[in-house]
């Protein structure tokens, strides 16, 4: 048996030297500039520096490393590129298996000026803790002592975090922001948008919130979300503040004097990983930023027809998204995807072929409410050297529309869709919902319900529930009042301004449907149209307030109209149950309901109504 082989003590045997040193050196370069600008391709970079590491052989070029993991074409492009510029500086002989005599070691841990020196700041923490207990202890805990968080400066954290800070600071202030608030404000303070993602990438500058939640410095609570700084954050954010206030020069002159530094460094080198905002600061566009990130704070309420801006803010006005002056935008119709596929005949495609043919300008897109309606969006011009548009803000007009052929009025009426679909029109925030029904003729006799009950309905639509009703008989009569409203829409917002609301910031209950205006005078606030569409999701999380009034809505007879007063008078099932105790008798619980008025008749909901409701929320056991 031969003799076991003894164990060595001491420090382990060193790595060899990595025969691809100059390769390694570019990839450290490209990591620690995609660090600095907060790229995730880092952690791509990152992959690949350790799988050249361990590499043994050298390479000629970079379309060898292929084999390797973590090399793509991107990679292997970008280091050829510096393989052939490095020949042009130092003659088609120069090695590329060892560094330049000054050059640093490669492929190191960090190569981040910005970050602290551990070697030379951590082990003499460690050596105080232990009282000189040796350099391995003090390495030790380097290695263990957990690192701060701290976002980048015009980050998106960096951003959201100052901008929470600054609103505690205001006396008065409610202790937390919405989204679309939040976004708004803090981009002042970023570099990157919050609302369209870097180029080769899905992420946005919204995208380091979740970040900020999970680190403990921001707490995300209610629905719709409200945004607050924790003790931890609110400590940070105190700490940013101070250093952007006591920095000398200003930011804007450090962050010219950076980009400078940084053109000089890199000039005549291709960066593919650049982002969409570092090359627009080389090379300043002519629009500049979109019109809605370059205004702070917009007046949001009451604004002019004749376009001209708005001069002041009054007391509690509240920022919005930005405006739209004439002539910066276009009226454009949008069409529910679901009225031009599926179906078992042709008459949707006819619809978009009748548009088409009267020269509307049109978009098919998903709406999650409403089959029709129209949204002016920004006119956004292409920008020299840049490879796509900046993001085109759309704010959704007044006008909606329900299309129902009499089939699909009769099954929406049946499976209890109808009075849903307009219960969600009234809330979803827009004052001119219409109903365009067609086949109002013959047709009508050949359904499951008689011609007498449809045509109720659709009186009972306009007359008690206030929408506009319009009938046609096919679906070019159709397509035909798109046209003319497209075009009377045009007309009507053409010298207008348009400013972006917020229904957050309004503190929209979701029950009351906005106030028809005047035809003249359109409202010239209006909903950005991803808020608008977001509000109007069937399956999202709901308040306690909506499910209540859902539930209320499944009582026979019990309309909108009356669900929406009940839930003026009594917010809640808990509010409700309190009432139902405190009356003194029977009589007086079943009659609590009755006297409340709903409606534009101001009529009383009534004794038969009130006395269902209460037997369906007090009584034990089934109902009989």
């Amino acid at each position: 048996m031969p003799a076991p082989e003894p164990v060595r003590l001491g420090r382990k045997r060193a790595l060899p030297v990595s025969p691809n040193p100059l390769f390694l050196r570019w990839l450290t370069e490209l990591r620690d500039s995609a660090r600095e600008k907060g790229l995730k391709t880092q952690h791509v970079y990152n992959k690949a520096i350790g799988s050249l590491q361990k590499y043994p052989l050298p390479l000629q070029n970079a379309r060898e490393a292929k084999i390797l993991q973590n090399f793509g074409d991107g990679i292997c492009k970008l280091l050829d590129e510096k393989l052939q510029r490095y020949y042009r500086e130092h003659g088609p002989d120069a090695p590329i298996h060892s560094l330049p005599e000054g050059a640093p070691p490669a492929g190191g841990p960090d190569n981040n000026s910005l970050a602290p020196n551990k070697k030379s700041n951590v082990p003499q923490e460690g050596k105080k803790e232990s009282g000189g207990g040796g350099g391995r202890g003090g390495r030790g805990g380097g290695r263990g002592k957990k690192r701060e968080y701290v976002p980048q400066k015009r980050s998106g954290g960096y951003a959201v975090l100052l901008t929470l800070y600054r609103h505690i600071q205001i006396p008065g202030d409610k202790g937390y922001m919405f989204k679309m608030e939040l976004q708004n404000e803090a981009q002042l303070l970023c570099d990157k948008s919050f609302s369209a993602p870097d180029m080769g990438t899905k992420y946005t500058a919204w995208s380091s919130v979740s970040t900020l939640i999970k680190k403990d410095l921001v707490v995300k609570t209610h629905s719709p979300a409200r945004y607050s700084l924790s003790e931890e954050g609110a400590s940070l954010a105190g700490r940013l503040a101070s250093e952007e206030q006591g920095s000398s020069g200003g930011p804007e002159q450090r962050d010219e004097g950076r980009d400078r530094s940084e053109e000089e460094d890199v000039q005549g080198l291709v960066d593919l990983t650049a982002s969409d905002e570092e090359e627009k600061s080389v090379t300043p566009p002519v629009t500049g930023r979109p019109a809605w990130e370059s205004q702070a704070r917009v007046e949001a309420a009451g604004p002019s027809v004749s376009g001209e801006a708005q001069a002041s803010e009054p007391s509690g006005g509240r920022p919005s998204g930005g405006r739209l002056l004439p002539g910066d935008y276009d009226i454009i119709l949008c069409v529910d995807f679901i009225e031009t596929t599926g179906g078992s005949n042709h008459c949707k495609q006819d619809l978009v072929k009748e548009l088409q043919r009267n020269g509307v300008n049109f978009d098919v897109r998903k709406l999650n409410v409403g089959d029709f309606l129209w949204v002016a969006r920004e006119r956004v011009a292409p920008v020299p050297g840049q490879l796509r548009a900046s993001e085109a803000k759309e704010l959704v007009l007044d006008y909606i529309i329900e299309r129902k052929r009499m089939d699909d009025l009769c099954g929406s009426i049946i499976d209890g869709r109808f009075r849903e679909q307009k219960f969600r029109l009234k809330r979803c925030g827009l004052s001119k919902p219409i109903y365009l029904v067609e086949e109002c003729g013959t047709a009508a006799s050949h359904m499951s319900l008689p011609e007498a009950t449809l045509q109720q309905a659709i009186i009972n639509t306009q007359v008690v529930d206030g929408f506009f009703v319009k009938r046609v008989q096919d679906v070019r009569e159709s397509a035909a009042y798109l046209t003319v409203m497209t075009r009377y829409l045009i007309r009507l917002y053409k010298n207008g301004t348009l400013v972006c609301r917020s229904r957050e910031l309004e503190g929209d209950g979701g029950m009351k449907p906005s106030l028809p205006s005047s035809s003249s005078t359109p409202s010239l606030a209006l909903l950005s149209f991803a808020e608008f569409n977001y509000g109007a999701i069937k399956n999202k999380s709901q308040t306690v307030r909506e499910v209540f009034a859902r539930q209320l809505m499944q009582i026979s007879g019990l309309s909108g109209d009356k669900a929406a007063a009940i839930l003026d008078q009594y917010t809640t099932p808990c509010s409700l149950l309190s009432a139902y105790e405190s009356c003194p008798s029977e009589a007086d619980r079943e009659k609590l309901l009755s006297n409340i008025r709903y409606g534009k008749l101001n009529r009383n909901i009534g004794p038969a109504l009130s006395r269902t409701v209460y037997q369906l929320y007090c009584t034990k056991g089934p109902l009989s």
